[in-house]
């Protein structure tokens, strides 16, 4: 029996790292800016949808926690950003 299935814990990293080699890396623009002590930004496609961190680090992080948000489809009715093509 192979190894993964005798052990809850291996099965479970293995199953973690096969979603993550799935997982295509996309890169979003955001807009932000220092105010005093806080970090504060937007992703440039939602940018009715503002966060903060105490760090720029913390700001990315909630960056990436709005994006799973917005994108889940569980939030009705997000206004974004797009571009239209005209001639």
């Amino acid at each position: 029996m192979p190894t993964y299935l005798q052990s809850p814990r291996l099965l479970k990293n293995l199953l973690v790292q096969k979603k993550a080699a799935n997982r295509q890396m996309i890169k979003k623009k955001y807009i932000y800016w220092q105010d005093d002590d806080m970090w504060l930004g937007y992703l440039e496609e939602y940018p009715d949808y503002w966060t903060q961190g105490e760090t720029e680090e913390e700001l990315k992080e909630n960056l990436l926690d709005i994006y799973s948000e917005l994108t889940s489809g569980n939030i009705h009715n997000i206004r974004r950003v797009a571009e239209l093509e005209v001639s």
